[in-house]
C-alpha cells in the first residue's frame, strides 16, 4: 500500500478542520461541497469508507512519522559519511 505524504495529510486535515468549523459557525452550500470533497479525498488516501477511520489513520501516520523524525534529529541514521 502506498503511504501518503505527511505534508499532504497535514494540509488535508487542516482543511477538513477549518471547513468543519466554518460549517458549525454558518452553513453554506459551497463549504458543504468542499467539506464533502476533502472528506472523500481523505477516505481515498487511507482506503476507508468512514471519515472517522480516515482521520484515525491519518493521525497514526503523522504520529509514526513524527517519531522517526525526532528519533534522529540530525538525520544521520547512524550512518557514517566517510567514504
Amino acid at each position: 500500500m502506498l503511504v501518503p505524504d505527511p505534508k499532504v495529510v497535514r494540509k488535508m486535515l487542516t482543511r477538513y478542520a477549518s471547513l468543519r468549523i466554518a460549517q458549525a459557525e454558518r452553513h453554506t452550500p459551497a463549504a458543504a461541497r468542499e467539506l464533502e470533497d476533502v472528506s472523500y479525498t481523505l477516505c481515498v488516501m487511507f482506503a476507508t469508507s468512514s471519515i472517522h477511520d480516515a482521520i484515525a489513520k491519518a493521525d497514526a501516520l503523522l504520529l509514526s512519522k513524527g517519531r522517526t523524525e525526532t528519533a534522529d534529529p540530525e538525520g544521520e541514521n547512524g550512518l557514517s559519511l566517510a567514504v
